[in-house]
């Protein structure tokens, strides 16, 4: 590959070059978030003398990393160093005006970064669109309710990345004007805020929220309880001096333990809201950066009304989430049955994922009603809420793993829009031989709405059009609709 070297509003930058695609790796869009910056609001980025280069992978920001089995699923490097605030951006042509595709990584807000594998997006740039991929704080540095700290510094954080996007792109070959922002899970979940978030508005034109919408975000209150807990854990005020005597990796230790115990402790009501969500860093409600719950303030205001979107879900979310650590064949449908009550939901309700399930054991009844509530329904809300234009899409491709008892599971369908299927990681979660043919129909879908505003088939509308992606692709009208109307009034 031969190099290339553009010039900045931050100075002089150095990138690869080859196959059509030029790629510019680590490029900070705000200083390193530590010293007198931590648990700050994001500083604007930085300037340099000279040539910088941009040719390796920057630093990933802390976090707590997976464990056995997701981590056998997951790929999750770690980059040291504390310039962790930057982006990786790919273009086809660093003197073009291409549309922009702004990638936010997943990871329940507390892992997740720019350096997993399959977030290149060369094949975006292929295609003739400007991916940029980016960094944001997680857990505790970028989410934690603290004193003397702004809240949401994570959310700050993506805001801060896309006036970077607003204001430098051009020099990459990108048109500030034609922005897509888009994530996965936690990802999806920090579109839908953006989208109600008055700090972003004008900041991009069309959202893609893949497993995620706009209902997963706590109050301050909870965000406050979690805080004193994480404080008392260490012996320290929850105040941005009581935090920052806590070495980086002690305080992520401390994190680590306190979700556990959040996780443990959850089912008894101790910990309030999170017994349903169980994200204890995540998002708040602070009446400023995150004024409402995005879902209502979306409703309510119109905020991002005039915003394309395109959301959906995989068939068995949640199935990534039992089946690997051994819990779906033990299940009983007496225990659904306490679950959909704990939703709020009737216990009767069960029987419609009978019916619609016929065959399924107790445990696929689990990962059907935990998939509808955690985020198809939330995606079909957000839907239903605008006015605007917005196109639904269902994975439904099943991975091979675990005697294909994983199924079309979280996270599965990321390798296939990112067309990224070649890269050695896929096969942890897709199993072996994925099928290629999904990934050029899912990957040109996304082209063409951050190019079009259209994946290339009907908005949801009153006819409620949903794309299946799978071996047999194809539209299908208002699929589930029983299992749906479970949940009208509910969530």
């Amino acid at each position: 590959m031969d190099t290339i070297t553009v010039d900045t509003p931050q100075g002089q930058v150095r990138g690869r070059t080859g196959a059509g695609v030029t790629s510019f790796l680590g490029v900070p869009y705000a200083e390193a978030p530590f010293g007198p910056r931590r648990f700050q609001a994001p500083s604007p980025p930085p300037t340099w003398d000279g040539v910088r280069d941009a040719l390796e992978l920057g630093a990933t920001v802390p976090k707590v990393g997976y464990r056995p089995p997701t981590s056998e699923i997951l790929s999750e490097p770690v980059v040291p160093g504390e310039d962790c605030l930057n982006v990786n951006i790919f273009t086809p042509d660093a003197g073009g005006s291409a549309p922009v595709f702004v990638w936010i990584h997943g990871g329940a807000f507390v892992n997740g970064s720019n350096a997993i594998p399959t977030y290149d997006g060369s094949a975006f740039a292929r295609d003739g669109v400007v991916a940029v991929v980016i960094n944001y704080r997680l857990g505790v540095d970028g989410f934690a309710s603290i004193d003397g700290a702004p809240a949401n510094r994570g959310m700050l954080d993506q805001v801060a990345a896309l006036e970077w996007v607003r204001d430098h792109i051009a020099a990459y070959g990108g048109d500030p004007a034609r922005v897509t922002i888009a994530g996965e899970s936690a990802g999806a979940m920090s579109v839908g805020t953006l989208m109600s978030m008055p700090r972003a508005e004008g900041l991009f034109q069309r959202a893609i929220l893949q497993s995620g919408a706009g209902h997963h975000v706590i109050t301050a209150e909870t965000a406050a309880t979690v805080s004193a807990a994480l404080a008392a854990s260490l012996g320290v005020e929850a105040t941005a001096d009581g935090f920052g005597s806590v070495s980086v990796d002690a305080l992520v230790d401390a994190q680590r333990d306190l979700s556990d115990r959040i996780a443990a402790e959850a089912p008894t009501g101790a910990w309030g809201e999170l017994a349903l969500n169980v994200m204890a860093f995540e998002p708040c409600i602070d009446g400023d950066v995150v004024p409402a719950l995005p879902f209502s303030r979306i409703i309510s205001d119109g905020a991002s009304a005039q915003v394309d979107v395109l959301i959906g879900t995989t068939s068995e979310e949640h199935a990534f989430f039992i089946v690997p650590a051994g819990i779906v064949s033990h299940l009983t449908e007496d225990y659904v049955k306490m679950v959909l009550a704990g939703y709020r939901a009737d216990p009767s309700a069960l029987d419609r994922y009978r019916e619609q399930l016929p065959d399924a054991s107790a445990g696929e009844l689990m990962i059907a009603v935990m998939t509808d509530w955690f985020f198809r329904i939330p995606a079909t809300r957000l839907v239903e809420a605008r006015s605007g234009n917005a196109f639904v899409y269902e994975f439904t491709w099943r991975s091979s793993l675990f005697d294909g008892a994983l199924g079309a599971c979280h996270a599965l369908e990321i390798p296939f829009v990112f067309d990224m299927l070649h890269k050695p990681e896929t096969a942890r979660i897709t199993g072996p031989n994925p099928p290629q043919k999904v990934a050029d129909e899912m990957h040109r879908a996304w082209i063409d709405f951050v190019r079009d505003g259209s994946p290339g088939w009907d908005s949801y509308g009153s006819d409620r059009a949903v794309m299946m992606f799978g071996d047999e692709p194809g539209v299908v009208l208002d699929p589930r609709s029983a299992t749906r109307e479970v949940w009208d009034g509910v969530r």
